[in-house]
């Protein structure tokens, strides 16, 4: 019963911040203005004194009804949308209108049922409106008409009194500062990490870096002893010899 009771309380819910956000938007005081006049109040009045056109020309833009363009087809598609249900209810829910597109097996065809009890559109219609989901949704309405379109100050007083729910719930019960102070900033610190010591510091500095300085180095070393003096590579020719010999000498008295 919980998933069920969750539902009727969802629907609720759903209609009343449907509702408010509809009246927050379109009525009531246009809060546009307020913002618009207190986020460039300074700079317009400056630029009144300096300049004839300062309010004329350089105000913000303010919102406007969409053009026929777009107003005409959508005034055409709400109006048969109002009634397409009337006509299409009994064959897309009860009928074959989707055979071949969804697959129901028998044991779970839980609209035999339902198709059995339909009584054409005007009777399922009728019935809705005995049901809680409907009483439910009409009462958020309702709620959110009277709040916020006839006592706006309802709003204001419940805000006050209910400021830590509603502060934590705008702060999502502190999930978002956690993810992101915690397991992402704790992320963000160990990528640094690991770009510095381990990108930075050994992959590039000490193998990639390293082995190009240490090459660097050897061929230095190496080419002090490539004079390109013909007495040089004698006198190196020379000593590899006494040594190779040395060595064999040691070898074989051994």
């Amino acid at each position: 019963q919980y998933g069920y009771w969750a539902v009727l309380a969802g629907v609720f819910v759903t209609s009343f911040y449907s509702f408010r956000l509809l009246y927050l938007t379109f009525h009531g005081k246009e809060r546009f203005r307020e913002a618009a006049h207190d986020g460039h109040h300074g700079d317009a009045h400056h630029d009144a004194h300096g300049d004839d056109h300062g309010h004329g020309h350089h105000g913000p833009v303010e919102p406007h009804e969409s053009p026929w363009v777009v107003t005409v087809p959508l005034i055409l598609l709400a109006i048969p949308s109002i009634f397409i249900g009337y006509f299409t209810v009994g064959p897309m829910l009860g009928g074959d209108f989707f055979r071949g597109a969804i697959e129901v097996l028998p044991q779970h065809d839980a609209m035999l049922a339902w198709a059995e009890e339909f009584k054409g559109p005007v009777a399922f219609a009728l019935h809705g409106m005995t049901m809680p989901a409907f009483w439910l949704a009409f009462g958020g309405f309702a709620l959110a008409t009277f709040i916020y379109l006839f006592k706006p100050s309802v709003a204001d007083r419940a805000a006050k009194l209910f400021a830590l729910p509603i502060r934590i719930l705008e702060n999502k019960y502190g999930f978002d500062d956690l993810w992101i102070k915690g397991f992402a900033g704790g992320g963000i610190k160990l990528g640094k990490f690991s770009w510095k010591k381990a990108d930075a510091g050994l992959i590039d500095g000490l193998l990639v870096n390293g082995s190009a300085t240490l090459v660097d180095r050897v061929a230095g070393i190496v080419r002090q002893l490539q004079t390109g003096r013909l007495y040089n590579y004698a006198f190196a020719m020379i000593l590899g010899l006494i040594v190779l010999l040395a060595v064999l000498v040691k070898v074989v008295g051994a």
